[in-house]
């Protein structure tokens, strides 16, 4: 629920600020020849994005929200990471584990915080909890139980690192299909141009090449950063889980040893 309301909200002040941006920055009647706008541009950046037309807010707005999630995944794969090193972290775990110092590991954990750490944390809770009843719980059930603490913590984990990369996929497919709309439409226009009897008229065709041309680039560079952060966010989010499963599997196996 929360996720869809960030994404709900995060829609709408993208396409106000989009609209806001195409009207007042790019159509800003200075950045053309004739100082009114809308057709001339000569050469100015910011008046030649103006003529790719509507579509071109649509593709600023589906810009700035792959701006926000990348920001947004960043600040939380940085947080799930843990205040250290993850390598430094395990090491103190394994010194208390090794030292039959639980409530010290658990400690650690809970300084550390984190994605790895509050998978530890569950293990050792579930294990201090089943050791608690002396030897009324048999040591291979007190391990499997464990294992199960550890398993669901994962769970609850890994959705927290993968949200909004779905969203991230999306936007990169939805600009590359805007691109393409904008596209067809200028080239509509270019042809209508052309089609007209008598002499072509040559502002309305360079308009309509222009609007193909600025929608195709900026449904490309749209979808580009889409496709690279989203790549760049999965590898991160294996990265995790396989720390994740080596964190949890030298744990078990130290427990084991106990």
């Amino acid at each position: 629920m929360k996720q869809s309301i960030f994404i709900t909200v995060l829609t709408i002040a993208a396409f106000a600020i989009a609209l806001a941006i195409y009207n007042l920055v790019f159509g800003n009647p200075a950045n053309f020849a004739d100082g009114v706008g809308r057709s001339n541009p000569q050469g100015n950046l910011l008046g030649t994005i103006y003529t790719g037309g509507p579509l071109v807010v649509l593709l600023v707005m589906l810009l700035l929200m792959d701006i926000a999630i990348i920001f947004e995944r960043i600040l939380t794969l940085k947080k799930a990471g843990g205040k250290k090193a993850v390598a430094n972290f395990f090491k103190d775990v394994i010194g208390s584990l090794e030292r039959s110092d639980y409530d010290g590991a658990i400690e650690a954990c809970d300084n550390q915080r984190g994605s790895v750490a509050n998978v530890i944390k569950a293990s050792l809770t579930r294990y201090k909890e089943l050791t608690a009843h002396g030897k009324s719980v048999d040591a291979e059930k007190q391990l499997a139980e464990v294992q199960r603490s550890v398993e669901e913590a994962s769970m609850l984990e890994t959705p927290m690192l993968e949200k909004n990369l779905i969203t991230l996929s999306t936007i990169a497919s939805i600009a590359t299909m805007v691109g393409l709309l904008g596209t067809v439409v200028g080239m509509i226009r270019a042809f209508a141009a052309l089609a007209r009897a008598g002499a072509p008229d040559a502002i309305q065709l360079a308009t309509g090449i222009s609007e193909a041309l600025i929608n195709t680039a900026g449904g490309l560079i749209t979808a580009i950063l889409g496709i690279v952060a989203y790549n760049f966010f999965v590898n991160k989010v294996d990265n995790f889980t396989y720390l994740v499963d080596e964190a949890s599997y030298n744990v078990i196996q130290i427990l084991k040893s106990k």
